[in-house]
């Protein structure tokens, strides 16, 4: 499997590092552009591409998809293997493993946070389970929805409750007046002129994104330094 490593000038204290997940459009200049802020940040970043299967780049999809929707299959190995990866790697001293997803990315980064030892998850705008139980084990999380994507835009007030009914710490925003992706900013025909459009209503949010940024920032800080 590929993955892009990018490290950080100064790293953080901590020796925290972030799985970075990139949406349904696969490893793409935007999800590079995420990872590098969370770099930027003082995190060593691995950005895995989890459509880089064997066979045809569609089975690859079909795959991922189907893991997607059952939260068993090959994708949880590959997320296993790249929280592995930065714990053996020896470039950069890493202790602790923070996920962070979106849309698509955003629910494997919840499901994969309930089923292996990662210290925080970081959840944008994907569907979460309706059943508490397949969430037991999530670690404290920090994430946000847009309430006018009318397919995913509960699902936020979703996972908030779960992690209430487990006693999770956690910061789950819904923003109001904006809709799907509103962290991602493709620069691509299909995204800027078909993703407004209903249901998703899919388009980048500089303020919703940029307070998005500011909360999960605060809330890695606090759980890597232990404060939560």
């Amino acid at each position: 499997m590929r993955a892009r490593w990018l490290r950080p000038k100064t790293a953080n204290p901590h020796k925290a590092a972030v799985i970075a997940i990139h949406d349904i459009f696969g490893y793409t200049e935007d999800i590079e552009r995420i990872a590098q802020r969370l770099a930027d940040n003082g995190y060593p970043v691995l950005v895995p591409d989890l459509y880089d299967l064997p066979g045809s780049k569609a089975l690859c999809v079909v795959k991922t998809l189907k893991a997607h929707e059952t939260g068993k299959g090959q994708t949880f190995e590959q997320l296993e293997a790249c929280r592995e990866w930065l714990l053996n790697q020896s470039e950069e001293a890493v202790t602790q493993v923070g996920v962070m997803g979106f849309c698509m990315g955003g629910r494997f980064a919840v499901l994969y946070a309930s089923q292996a030892p990662v210290q925080v998850v970081a959840p944008f705008y994907g569907g979460m389970p309706k059943n508490v139980k397949e969430v037991s084990g999530i670690c404290p999380a920090v994430g946000g929805w847009g309430r006018t994507d009318m397919i995913y835009g509960d699902h936020g007030d979703r996972l908030a409750k779960h992690m209430d009914a487990l006693g999770v710490p956690h910061d789950i925003k819904t923003y109001e007046d904006v809709g799907h992706s509103f962290m991602n900013d493709h620069q691509t025909f299909t995204f800027k002129k078909l993703g407004p459009l209903p249901p998703l209503r899919s388009k980048f949010d500089a303020g919703a994104s940029e307070d998005s940024w500011q909360r999960v920032l605060a809330f890695f800080e606090k759980v890597f330094a232990g404060e939560i």
